[in-house]
């Protein structure tokens, strides 16, 4: 998968419908997010995202795509993300992918962190 497809992909699965995100997402994946409960696998993440609204724009920044061996794509970047209505969101994440057959790839993990504050 050339890059600018992975960033595609990628943002696919920000603002596209559930079911697309539904046959992204590895049975097998593992999943942390800053919300209850935290942490999820496949069938928890699928269930989780099908029922919350979509973002309607996501823009990325601070992009890396590493390719570690051959069928498994690894990502970070940072991600600003709004909803209709004004709600906006920004995480530094990461996703890595797996191919399972040719042109067909699944997120197997994926992370957000949302900006960490300096403490004092």
């Amino acid at each position: 998968m050339d890059d600018d497809r992975v960033w595609a992909f990628e943002e696919s699965l920000w603002t596209a419908d559930a079911e697309h995100y539904r046959h992204s997402i590895d049975d097998e994946c593992v999943m942390v997010v800053p919300a209850p409960p935290f942490v999820m696998t496949g069938a928890q993440a699928v269930e989780a995202v099908s029922s919350t609204p979509r973002w309607s724009r996501v823009a990325f920044s601070d992009q890396q795509i590493m390719r570690p061996q051959e069928g498994l794509i690894v990502i970070g970047y940072t991600a600003e993300a709004e909803k209709e209505g004004g709600e906006s969101y920004v995480a530094h994440c990461t996703s890595t992918y797996r191919r399972l057959e040719h042109e067909l790839w699944k997120v197997v993990q994926h992370q957000q962190t949302p900006p960490l504050k300096a403490g004092g």
